[in-house]
């Protein structure tokens, strides 16, 4: 559990950092890790997360309900958070000395969610295992992975608003700790509940929502118009047989 809190952890904030040393200008780079996170996210969602919870769940019928939530829920999210899970930034910002409160309460929910589904295997319960702690460490790579263009997004965000870098990356930290919060609280405050329960189903469901939004919407947007790009396609292709190559790890 240190483990993966650290990575969450480290993720954001090294991603946050590389606003000092890159050009928000240049936005080529991003949009190849985008391209590659959000084929990573949906082939990961498509071959793990969603088989995973159907296999757990005593009426299967009932996660297309959590499935549809986690969706629309996500929907919901962005109208606050403007996109930055997906990587989107807005280079006219303009300087205030006002926090983004609810940006960052948004993202917060949507990354303490997607902590919540890793569920590490020795810690079920006897008689009664989850068929997601199984994947506890694709699905922790596929929200590091697409924690890094959303870090990069919250940080130009924060310094463009600021204009003071210590103070943005302080602000990042929120972001940081959702993700670990989320693991520690359904691995250890409600263990019990997420391990005997529908809870586990429930927040599965959700996720995977949540990730089937997020993923093709950074498909399609990073392929606008259907416009052939070579790099992209290739970013794209990498993600898909990353996520694949993981079975057989």
């Amino acid at each position: 559990m240190l483990f993966a809190s650290i990575i969450l952890f480290l993720t954001v904030m090294f991603s946050g950092a590389l606003v000092r040393f890159f050009p928000q200008h240049n936005q080529q780079w991003l949009k190849l890790i985008l391209a590659f996170s959000g084929a990573y996210l949906f082939t990961l969602t498509v071959i793990h997360v969603l088989p995973d919870v159907l296999v757990d769940a005593p009426d299967p019928h009932a996660v297309g309900y959590y499935i549809l939530a986690g969706f629309f829920l996500q929907l919901i999210l962005e109208i606050f958070s403007q996109g930055i899970e997906h990587g989107h930034m807005h280079h006219h910002e303009k300087q205030t000395d006002t926090i983004p409160y609810l940006l960052l309460f948004s993202l917060m929910i949507h990354s303490f969610l997607e902590g919540s589904i890793l569920i590490k295997g020795e810690h079920q319960l006897s008689g009664h295992h989850h068929a997601g702690s199984d994947n506890f460490y694709r699905i922790l790579a596929g929200i590091a992975i697409h924690h890094i263009p959303a870090a990069f997004a919250l940080m130009s965000i924060l310094v463009s608003r600021l204009q003071n870098f210590k103070k943005a990356f302080l602000y990042l930290i929120f972001f940081a700790i959702a993700s670990p919060l989320g693991l520690w609280f359904s691995n250890y405050v409600l263990h019990e509940q997420v391990q005997t329960g529908n809870l586990y189903i429930i927040l599965t469901g959700l996720v995977a929502g949540n990730f089937l939004h997020i993923s093709t919407t950074i498909l399609f947007e990073t392929s606008p118009e259907h416009h052939f790009n070579r790099r992209k396609l290739m970013a794209t292709l990498a993600g898909v047989m990353l996520s694949l190559l993981t079975d057989w790890l």
